[in-house]
């Protein structure tokens, strides 16, 4: 009885080990993406909606975080209208790109570098 008691339990071990999640760290690029909340707008550092992530609820104006300031690969939008992505260039200037509601891009490669903040309004910004 001893015997079959140990052989279960190393069974049993062995199987929780097998069915656990690895210890070892896995790299930020391969976590599952978080779901945008209602009435967010959340950037990714990396395309496909992976890396760090940083979100913006309006009201207001907000720098983006988390790796995410001018490193924004991905983006999607459940704000409930239009947000406006910011963009500071040498001195006073600014452009700004719309974001609507249910906009998303899992390879934004044409502001990847460029987003600075995010608004819900332009900010007196131009169109860029």
């Amino acid at each position: 009885m001893r015997f079959r008691t140990a052989a279960v339990t190393a069974a049993f071990a062995a199987l929780l080990t097998a069915a656990a999640p690895s210890a070892t760290a896995e790299s930020h690029t391969t976590a599952p993406r978080a779901a945008t909340a209602p009435g967010q707008v959340c950037f990714w550092s990396e395309p496909g909606m992976m890396g760090h992530a940083w979100c913006y609820g309006p009201p207001g104006y907000a720098e983006a975080e988390n790796g995410t300031q001018r490193h924004a690969y991905s983006f999607e939008s459940r704000a409930n209208g239009s947000v406006y992505a910011i963009s500071y260039g040498p001195g006073s200037g600014c452009v700004y790109r719309e974001i609507r509601k249910d906009d998303y891009d899992e390879n934004w490669t044409a502001w990847a570098r460029k987003l600075d903040g995010v608004s819900h309004e332009t900010m007196g910004c131009e169109p860029g």
